[in-house]
């Protein structure tokens, strides 16, 4: 079916034949929510869905301590500020979330059975702490708190992405710091056991996917450089994705290569590579231009910038390596999974761009885009990537993805207070179809959720920019993941064609910011899990 502008609403009888369908046929929300100062507004989602709490910033922890004693909150002052102040506690903002089916986890309360469904969270702002949503558990127990420091008792820093890696039977978590950015690694039970892994070096670590080789896909999103003049509202492209192989799947702190996609041009000879000398001519580049155009095909090599066998334990850039190693710079890429159904051999990453209605960039990656990288093989070490999507004004900031069948896609969008007041409207969700030729304006994703703001956020917005005030404005979607919680090696983000609602496939995202609500999405008028639909073991 061909998504266009003029989306046709569905019957009742159609809605629930395709969501039952899997490939979802949703009805599109018209619009995003208009910004209004001083307002608050609901989220709006496709008629054919609805969506549940499952646990919110001021949930408390089942084990609290005087740094953390909420899921979305640290414990340095009040959860609203006072009339007439802007002190309140730091909102954590639990970020990308992880769902498994677990037997046999514990928690703190030794005679408590925490049931077999868990979410899992690292935390973006403040202190960095790991959590875990029990959901099947009660509200006493409902979040547990398993770590605040790794094994050598360092506190860990404020985590961003995160996946499952089945080999290891580890959560991989990430750091978003250019200066100190990494991977640590962290046992699902209680407490979770943490380590850093220097292999991966640092950088601004986020979306990260295991493939069926057990090599690692991380993407990094680093911000660049602003231009001048004709380019002052637009930033360079300085970020990569990044490829880990390891030594030993079963023990990721052994070590491995670390590899960065180059991508040759079509201008000149040779590889797209990061202009240090001109941000300008980065920014407004023929390369950057090409990369932008639908049905441009490039041609693509992995490079090793770094290998622990050869290079040693030491800590290093590895984006300052990708540079230098002749890898190809994107405007922030975000997060990336492969496609269902392909084998591996299609991988679908995003560019968030500049967030900035104002960029002189539009036609070189201003609004961001997604891209899909083809291989053979994905440990392949040759590929061709294409454009999917190119970003405007009403599509940008694109960040977290997840399949909602095998070829149907969600983004959401982080566009910021900035793009928000801009365009006169917050974040969406929208679902792609990989088969449609964007290329024609015709076609359009749909929209399935137009996020509001709630009221700690609208507060937070008001206070944004005041004299020592902490916290973010304008809620954000994040975490956007779709998983049966399959734990083994059949079960990695790509290998089955997703079921939302059905054999035990559940959806999540959270409204970060503000209340910081981790939602569970639902058909409409179903408000409840079949506990008979796990079927995996």
């Amino acid at each position: 079916m061909r998504m266009t502008r003029s989306f046709a609403v569905l019957s009742m009888a159609g809605m629930l034949a395709a969501v039952g369908a899997y490939a979802a046929d949703l009805t599109a929300v018209p619009t995003a929510q208009p910004k209004v100062a001083g307002d608050t507004a609901p989220n709006v989602l496709s008629p054919e869905l609805a969506e549940k709490i499952v646990a919110q910033g001021a949930t408390p922890l089942e084990n609290p301590s005087a740094d953390f004693p909420f899921y979305g909150y640290e414990g340095n002052g009040p959860l609203l500020p006072s009339l007439g102040s802007n002190v309140e506690a730091t909102k954590t903002e639990p970020d990308k979330n992880t769902y498994l089916v677990l037997h046999g986890l514990n928690g703190p309360d030794k005679l408590y059975d925490y049931g077999k469904r868990f979410l899992y969270q690292g935390h973006e702002l403040g202190k960095g702490y790991i959590t875990r949503i029990n959901l099947d558990a009660d509200y006493a127990h409902r979040v547990t708190l398993l770590a605040t420091t790794d094994t050598d008792n360092k506190p860990l820093p404020p985590l961003d992405g995160s996946t499952w890696y089945p080999w290891s039977h580890r959560l991989l978590f990430s750091f978003e710091s250019a200066s100190a950015g990494g991977v640590w690694q962290a046992t699902p039970g209680f407490p979770s056991i943490v380590d850093h892994l220097a292999a991966f070096g640092h950088a601004a670590y986020e979306g990260m996917q295991a493939d069926p080789h057990g090599e690692i896909w991380v993407i990094e999103d680093a911000g660049g450089k602003n231009g001048s003049g004709a380019f002052a509202h637009a930033r360079q492209p300085n970020s990569f994705i990044f490829r880990f192989i390891p030594k030993d799947k079963s023990d990721l702190t052994k070590g491995g290569k670390l590899q960065a996609l180059q991508v040759l041009s079509k201008a000149h000879a040779g590889a797209i590579v990061f202009n240090a000398a001109d941000v300008n001519g980065d920014i407004g580049s023929q390369d950057q231009h090409d990369l932008h155009t639908y049905g441009k095909a490039f041609d693509t090599r992995w490079v090793t910038i770094h290998d622990t066998e050869l290079n040693g334990a030491a800590d290093f850039d590895a984006n300052a390596l990708a540079k230098s190693s002749g890898a190809t710079p994107f405007k922030r890429p975000e997060n990336g999974q492969f496609r269902p159904g392909s084998g591996f051999r299609e991988f679908f990453f995003d560019a968030t761009g500049d967030t900035n209605a104002d960029t002189e960039a539009g036609e070189f990656g201003g609004f961001g885009a997604i891209f899909k990288l083809t291989q053979s093989s994905p440990d392949a070490d040759h590929g061709k990537l294409t454009l999917f999507f190119k970003g405007d004004k009403s599509h940008t900031g694109l960040d977290n993805c997840a399949f909602w069948s095998d070829h149907q896609i969600v983004f959401v969008e982080d566009a910021g207070d900035t793009l928000h007041g801009q365009r006169n409207g917050y974040d969406s969700a929208f679902l792609f179809d990989v088969r449609v030729n964007y290329a024609d304006p015709a076609n359009q994703p749909v929209r399935i959720l137009a996020l509001g703001r709630d009221t700690s956020a609208t507060i937070d917005s008001a206070l944004s920019g005041s004299s020592g005030f902490q916290n973010e404005g304008d809620n954000e979607i994040t975490g956007i993941h779709i998983s049966d919680g399959d734990p083994g090696i059949d079960g990695l983000l790509g290998a089955k064609s997703p079921r939302p609602f059905h054999d035990g496939w559940r959806v999540f995202y959270t409204q970060q910011h503000g209340d910081n609500y981790t939602w569970e999405i639902i058909p409409s008028g179903l408000r409840h899990h079949d506990d008979n639909d796990d079927h995996h073991h």
